[in-house]
């Protein structure tokens, strides 16, 4: 019985954590590197249109990334229209090389891309594509999108 009520809490913990999440989506880039002319694309659809959303990017790298930084390039339209394209910075490592992201050896850092943006109905195209001026960006594993609709 103890173990039936355990499992039932961590169920209802686990849930509560993912709450407002609408759209959560990885993709995983080959060992070989993440190749600058490859575009990464996310379709989250949006229905409700009341309210705010939080559009997050997240960055699994491993310690074999480079760099302190990492520059994206984000393009995102809807129903093939383009709303707005942004070029990012965000840093992985600080001024000493060490990780922002939680993990060890694999480590995840999630960026806020935007956040309480209003969003119509209708399905999103996100591109992302690494801005680095290297031909095969190494280190980086995963990128994924994440949209959270706020209360």
């Amino acid at each position: 019985m103890k173990k039936v009520l355990l499992l039932a809490l961590i169920s209802v913990l686990l849930m509560g954590c993912q709450q407002g999440v609408v759209y959560d989506e990885f993709n995983s880039l080959p060992a070989s590197g993440w190749d600058a002319d490859s575009a990464l694309l996310f379709e989250p659809i949006i229905a409700d249109t009341m309210g705010g959303y939080e559009v997050q990017i997240i960055v699994r790298h491993t310690e074999r990334y480079p760099y302190q930084n990492l520059w994206l390039f984000v393009d995102v339209k809807q129903d093939s229209l383009l709303l707005h394209r942004d070029t990012i910075e965000s840093f992985l490592a600080n001024e000493r090389g060490e990780w922002y992201g939680a993990g060890m050896q694999l480590y995840e850092l999630p960026l806020l891309y935007l956040e309480n943006v209003a969003l119509t109905a209708g399905q999103y195209t996100i591109a992302i594509r690494q801005g680095m001026r290297e031909d095969q960006l190494r280190g980086i594993t995963d990128v994924g999108l994440k949209v959270i609709k706020k209360p």
